[in-house]
């Protein structure tokens, strides 16, 4: 930066810091971790060409992500921040499925409000069962009804035939089903 401070990579690499620094704006002296981390993953040379491609507005973004990555594969060195993505998508995943049971649970208390109805086909009963908690087609019901540890009697609209809502009584459904 010209200044008596030097920037971090300049620090680091113990050279002068010009005026015209291309690291000095993102790695400030104050914070020498935050460059050194980066150089170990990606080389100051690296660095310095991906910023210069880069246009002004977008640096500090790319710094950041740059630190970011380096971090996460220190910490993993093999999946880095692939691990992390992956760990947060089985996480999303978990709470979708925790979601659509608790909409079927809804679902029971609403059929055991309402009064008794019998559904004519299974493709209804998929429909009527689906469209409750957020789900539209009959294979996804019953992958989710199979995945949730549901008793047989729970599952009669997946085979042809009438299906009364009747079975879907609250009492026999908290005596058979678990939410892990």
């Amino acid at each position: 930066m010209g200044g008596s401070s030097p920037c971090a990579s300049c620090k680091l690499l113990r050279r002068r810091c010009a005026k015209d620094c291309i690291f000095a704006p993102y790695f400030p002296s104050d914070n020498p971790r935050r460059f050194a981390i980066v150089h170990k993953v990606f080389g100051a040379s690296n660095i310095s060409k991906m910023l210069q491609e880069l246009p002004l507005h977008q640096r500090a973004d790319a710094v950041n992500s740059l630190v970011y990555e380096a971090s996460a594969r220190v910490r993993d060195p093999v999946y880095g921040c692939v691990g992390t993505i992956s760990y947060l998508q089985n996480q999303v995943a978990q709470l979708q499925m925790q979601l659509a049971v608790a909409r079927a649970e809804i679902l029971c208390i609403q059929v055991q409000q309402e009064p008794m109805t019998t559904v004519q086909s299974p493709a209804m009963a998929a429909a009527t069962i689906g469209g409750s908690v957020g789900i539209t087609d009959e294979k996804s019901v019953a992958f989710l009804l199979n995945s949730t540890d549901l008793p047989a009697q729970y599952m009669s609209f997946a085979s042809p035939g009438d299906v009364t809502l009747e079975s879907l009584k609250w009492e026999s459904f908290l005596g058979h089903h678990v939410v892990s």
